[in-house]
């Protein structure tokens, strides 16, 4: 595998795409869409409520709790996730400026 030479662009553009990685599975999608809902903290329902194998989503679990977008506590033999609420303002306000920034028109696209 090559290096993506993350040198070569600002540290804004590798935050946006680091962000995005974090959140770039359906299934990652889908854990934030139900912790969001459930707006509570969640322990062992994520496994029924995605139909994935519990490893696959500890390990999805674990790559969200290490962007930061979710936080986790063990309580006895079980971990409970929430949603880390600052982190989850940084992410709408990076990708909310991110998109309004670009000013598309309809018409001048090949």
């Amino acid at each position: 595998m090559g290096l993506t030479k993350s040198d070569l662009f600002t540290k804004e553009q590798n935050d946006i795409a680091n962000m995005a990685k974090a959140i770039g599975h359906p299934a990652r999608i889908a854990i934030l869409q139900y912790l969001v809902k459930k707006n509570a903290c969640v322990t062992g329902d994520l496994v029924e409520e995605l139909g994935l194998a519990q490893a696959t989503t500890s390990q999805h679990l674990k790559e969200l709790k290490n962007a930061g977008i979710i936080q986790g506590t063990v309580t006895g033999p079980s971990v409970c996730y929430c949603i880390d609420p600052k982190v989850w303002k940084q992410y709408k306000n990076v990708f909310h400026t991110f998109f309004s920034e670009v000013k598309i028109d309809d018409s001048s696209c090949c």
